[in-house]
């Protein structure tokens, strides 16, 4: 993502680096089930048991990473558009396009997250549990994930005022940065970055050598 949107507005640059943090926890569930789940395979070939809730657990892993990495990925644009067309309008049109394609996430998010909260509720108030040898109680891995879609329509408020503002005040390259479709240039130069730091870290531990 450019410079502009992190840079330029505090509200979204700190949202931009607690997603970042979210998307890193996430991760590390994902990574967590997985190593769970290949200690369940190696257990049960060799030792003949299994840790049990395995692929429970992963199943809820996968579905609060996925939400707490919502608002991360709509931040660096990395959502995908059809552009056939939209690369061949007026810049003006464009930008407008993207505000709408933005109010159209928004909008879904928040019904999303309601009938979510609707289900979080239900299983607090029925105290229910999952069907399993662990009878995990569904409000704690139904939370988690609410929380990550709550988060998720936090941010898109946000960039909603902020790509708004730009909107009204004729700033288009900000409402680019904030909602439009990322150019192959800014894919391109993103890219490099990622090369030279490779490079770096292979120097670094060339150098440790």
């Amino acid at each position: 993502m450019g410079s502009t949107l992190t840079d330029s507005w505090a509200p979204l640059r700190w949202a931009n680096a607690l997603s970042r943090v979210a998307v890193w926890a996430g991760g590390a569930l994902t990574i967590a089930s997985v190593l769970l789940i290949s200690f369940d395979v190696l257990a049960r070939k060799f030792f003949g048991f299994n840790t049990g809730g395995a692929d429970e657990l992963s199943s809820y892993a996968f579905a609060i990473s996925t939400s707490w990495a919502l608002a991360f990925a709509t931040l660096q644009r990395a959502n995908v558009r059809v552009d056939v067309l939209y690369q061949k309008l007026p810049l003006r049109l464009s930008a407008f396009l993207d505000w709408i394609s933005l109010v159209a996430l928004g909008v879904f998010m928040t019904f999303l997250t309601w009938y979510a909260m609707d289900v979080v509720s239900a299983s607090w108030v029925q105290k229910s549990a999952a069907n399993t040898t662990l009878a995990t109680p569904l409000w704690i891995p139904q939370g988690l994930w609410f929380v990550g879609l709550v988060w998720m329509c936090i941010v898109l408020a946000l960039m909603l005022v902020r790509a708004s503002t730009a909107l009204v005040t004729g700033d288009i390259k900000t409402v680019q940065a904030i909602c439009g479709v990322r150019s192959a240039q800014e894919e391109a130069e993103e890219e490099a970055a990622a090369g030279e730091r490779l490079v770096h870290a292979e120097r670094q531990q060339r150098g440790a050598a």
